[in-house]
């Protein structure tokens, strides 16, 4: 599944890219880059742009769904932020969920990419 930590990273860049542009809304509506609020906003950031890195590891999906979780924890402070989160759980959920069925076709043989062609004389 070395293609789907492709998507991955490339979800994460975005995702962080996309956390990253809120910090002016912290800025702005939650009292300060320098409060609570915007290093927390700023370290998810940080740590999804970490994970990138360490995309090998078993223990990466779980952190991703907790920096979810967290940006999601906004909610009632910020729910700008909190909106970013549910959309970025979301994609994840959508993503695992396709990793699992590709995955499960995978071991059952069924993927196109595994079918011999009659036309061919395979």
């Amino acid at each position: 599944m070395k293609s789907f930590r492709g998507v991955m990273a490339g979800a994460l860049i975005l995702e962080a890219i996309t956390v990253g542009l809120a910090v002016p809304v912290v800025a702005r509506l939650g009292g300060g880059v320098g409060t609570g609020k915007g290093w927390a906003v700023i370290g998810i950031a940080v740590a999804l742009v970490v994970l990138c890195g360490l995309l090998k590891r078993s223990w990466v999906v779980p952190v991703i769904l907790a920096l979810q979780v967290g940006l999601i924890s906004f909610f009632f402070t910020l729910p700008a932020v909190a909106i970013i989160g549910l959309l970025f759980l979301a994609f994840w959920a959508w993503a695992l969920w396709l990793r699992r069925d590709v995955a499960r076709r995978m071991a059952a043989g069924t993927l196109p990419s595994q079918q011999r062609r009659a036309d061919s004389g395979e």
